[in-house]
């Protein structure tokens, strides 16, 4: 059987489930089992950042950090669950507040290139939508890891970048059938 790595965007997850499947909470542990079939799930990297504080908190703030953290804790007491935190930063774009995440695809195309350089998975199953990635796919694939790129539509919010919808392998969809099998 497959030794499958899930590689798990968590802003992209994010992001598939609220413009996708509104309303619908997962259960992670399921979901990577899913992504990784039907070969054996080895280990799922969950790749996040905790939500912005100012120096001084607002209430909203600590609450929405406290949240996260408490969930991201959870995802670590998961079987064969690892979780990768980067960083959000905040600056000023045209008289708007923009919050921007730091390290998280950095972090993903290390994991994913170092263990496929170790030969330590034979699969990958990748959620993202991020072109950054490329490199990370481009660097398994001469390592005989199979690629599977998990994705929101292709006609909505949450489609994946051209490239790397093409350099990967095969390609799948989260659809509303995969999302019902894995609901808490």
């Amino acid at each position: 059987m497959a030794a499958t790595m899930v590689f798990i965007d968590g802003g992209y997850l994010d992001k598939v489930l609220e413009h996708e499947h509104p309303g619908k909470k997962i259960d992670y542990a399921r979901f990577a089992v899913e992504l990784a079939k039907p070969g054996e799930l080895l280990r799922a990297y969950y790749y996040h950042c905790l939500p912005y504080q100012s120096q001084t908190p607002t209430e909203d703030e600590k609450r929405r950090y406290a949240a996260k953290h408490k969930f991201m804790t959870a995802l670590e007491n998961l079987p064969r669950f690892q979780v990768r935190r980067g960083r959000l930063v905040r600056r000023f774009e045209s008289g708007k507040m923009i919050f921007t995440q730091k390290g998280v695809d950095t972090r993903i195309c290390v994991d994913m290139a170092l263990l496929a350089g170790k030969r330590a998975f034979s699969h990958a199953a990748l959620v993202s939508g991020d072109s950054d990635l490329v490199p990370a796919v481009e660097a398994a694939k001469p390592e005989a890891v199979l690629v599977t790129l998990w994705h929101g539509s292709q006609m909505g919010n949450s489609r994946p970048s051209r490239e790397l919808y093409q350099v990967c392998d095969e390609r799948r969809e989260i659809t509303a059938e995969l999302i019902a099998k894995v609901l808490r």
